[in-house]
């Protein structure tokens, strides 16, 4: 959503409502997580280097679990994580929402 559409505020305050949810930015949480459709396949090495980078500033902040709204993000940051023997949880926003407002 960040980058294609430009949409990275309106999740955040959605997510900033939810009761003891703590939003914890990520270093560089901007830069792209190196799946970006396609390019994971037609630069297999530059996305590896892209989403190692992104999986260890995530570790940096010793999150309790990632929430993004890619599908792609959420499977290169889980392939990274684990790759760095650090697996977390990773949610889509939607699901984080779902689960805020009906308690499921």
């Amino acid at each position: 959503m960040a980058h294609a559409q430009r949409i990275t505020a309106p999740p955040r305050r959605l997510l900033a409502m939810i009761p003891n949810l703590t939003i914890v930015e990520v270093p560089e949480g901007e830069l792209c997580c190196g799946s970006a459709g396609t390019y994971n396949l037609e630069q297999p090495e530059l996305a590896r280097q892209i989403g190692e980078r992104k999986a260890l500033n995530i570790i940096s902040v010793a999150p309790q679990a990632v929430v993004t709204g890619n599908i792609g993000c959420m499977n290169q940051i889980k392939v990274h994580l684990e790759m760095l023997e650090q697996p977390l949880p990773i949610w889509h926003t939607v699901e984080v929402l779902d689960l805020a407002y009906t308690g499921a």
